[in-house]
């Protein structure tokens, strides 16, 4: 994503302030410019960049504290700055599905922002979720539109619905939208036309679909390329339709991300997913504080918890993975199934920014998407040429035989080099969760609790314990023992 430029530009701004050894005015004043400097490249508006440098300066100055203190409080002014920037300041749990009645989601937009694409990423994302989605096509103005929709609903295996002779959206979405209510269908969503720019007729069309169908929510698509122009439409639309809530598209691929972002924002208009490439699982939920924790490379547990619930195995095979783990049973078949798990949280690249000083591990490519999926892909193969024994012996010394080396890498159209690097990878692993002989590694000191709550002293035995295991430089950046302790009590959440 290019807005990752923006956080980098803003991380090391504030590292130059953590380095400074004493935080004058003219250090804070560097900071600030080189901040702001960021902000307004990715075409943030004016008035909000001097509002964030009057306000950090302000609380900075306010502090009579010095050191240290006086770092983390010009650190939190600017990550609340940008919080506040991005965040429309409502709540939009009001607006939130509800399984076993029929929810009726209309998508309105102009033509070119991805609105159809979206669609179907909303319906697949609420159907990870154990929704029944549905998919209408309003859009009889488009040629092609129904044929489009068709094909993406049916490449994620959700109904769909349309009519290659009715012209009137209104009679379409109608007819939709009854049938799939026969068929118990809790998520019905329904594609509306776009245009090239905005204009009455688009309006009455919305407006004539909506009072059709009774939508129970109005979401407006918007293409996060046109940065802060975004404040007139977002208005515009809000104006004309009860829109409640916002998607940003396209946020994978353009400087003005962030100019997008805090220009709907500004209309009170609130964001609840972006979208960050074409595939399907490139979309997600937005929140202003994970969004900035991840712009600035500080994480996002709380995502991450929830990416791996999506894909979590069932209660009792969680447990026993768990037991199997802590008694220092980390086979290669387990690696290859937690492999396949990263791989349906979506792209790789974006599910390891959620955990601080992941971005760039060399398990997962440095960070690059295409070489995350490449690598994975060819560790599985090379796993799917292995016969039961290699996948279930705890013994790295057993897989490094070099007639299994050669046999292995002969059945997965790979050089011996590949399986040893494959090895290697599964040994650090290895040292790294369960230790040698099963003592030592991080599963030793998780915390044991049939009830699924933690005592607090254990807790921090394990905290101590693992911030000791930890490189510096990677707890650091993961923000402390702070971090982990967030970590371990979601991951107890989760049980």
């Amino acid at each position: 994503m290019v807005l990752n430029e923006l956080g980098a530009k803003i991380s090391r701004a504030l590292a130059a302030v953590n380095d400074a050894s004493v935080i004058d005015e003219a250090v804070l004043d560097a900071c600030l410019k080189e901040i702001c400097t960021a902000l307004l490249q990715a075409d943030v508006n004016v008035r909000l960049v001097s509002s964030l440098r009057n306000n950090v300066k302000q609380r900075a100055n306010a502090d009579k504290g010095a050191g240290i203190n006086k770092r983390k409080v010009i650190e939190k002014a600017v990550v609340d700055e940008l919080c506040g920037m991005l965040d429309s300041g409502l709540d939009d749990k009001k607006q939130e599905l509800k399984k076993g009645k029929p929810n009726v989601v209309m998508f309105v937009g102009l033509q070119g922002s991805g609105k159809t694409t979206t669609c179907t990423k909303y319906a697949h994302f609420y159907k990870k979720k154990g929704f029944k989605p549905c998919m209408v096509c309003a859009d009889t103005f488009r040629a092609g539109a129904f044929d489009q929709l068709k094909q993406n609903a049916t490449k994620a295996q959700i109904p769909y619905y349309g009519s290659y002779t009715e012209t009137d959206p209104a009679v379409v979405s109608k007819q939709g939208v009854d049938r799939f209510k026969e068929d118990k269908r809790d998520l019905i969503i329904v594609d509306t036309s776009g245009r090239h720019k905005q204009e009455e007729a688009l309006f009455e069309e919305m407006r004539q679909v909506a009072a059709a169908v009774q939508p129970d929510l109005v979401i407006f698509v918007m293409d996060g390329s046109i940065g802060q122009a975004a404040h007139d439409q977002a208005k515009a639309f809000k104006d004309s339709v009860q829109v409640g809530s916002v998607i940003m598209t396209k946020m994978d691929g353009h400087a003005k991300g962030g100019g997008a972002l805090s220009a709907v924002a500004a209309t009170k208009s609130p964001i609840i997913f972006i979208g960050t490439g074409e595939h399907m699982d490139e979309f997600e939920k937005f929140e202003a504080k994970a969004f900035v924790g991840r712009l600035l490379g500080r994480g996002d547990w709380r995502g991450f918890v929830d990416k791996i619930q999506d894909v979590i195995p069932e209660d009792d095979a969680k447990e026993e993975l768990m037991d199997s783990i802590q008694k220092g049973n980390f086979t290669m078949r387990i690696l290859k199934e937690q492999l396949s798990n990263i791989q349906k949280m979506g792209p790789v690249s974006s599910m390891m920014a959620m955990i601080p000083g992941m971005s760039n591990s060399p398990l997962f490519g440095q960070g690059n998407e295409k070489q995350s999926q490449a690598r994975i892909k060819k560790f599985m193969t090379m796993m799917d040429s292995m016969t039961d024994k290699e996948l279930d012996s705890n013994n790295p010394k057993l897989l490094m035989e070099p007639s299994r080396m050669e046999r292995i890498a002969r059945g997965a159209g790979r050089s011996r080099m590949d399986v040893w690097e494959l090895l290697e990878e599964y040994k650090r692993l290895r040292q790294l969760i369960v230790g040698n002989k099963g003592a030592g590694g991080l599963m030793k000191h998780m915390p044991k609790n049939t009830k699924g709550n933690m005592n607090p002293h254990n807790m921090q035995m394990n905290i101590a314990q693992m911030s000791r295991m930890l490189p510096p430089a990677v707890l650091k950046q993961m923000g402390g023992a702070g971090a982990l302790q967030g970590l371990l009590k979601q991951m107890d959440g989760m049980k």
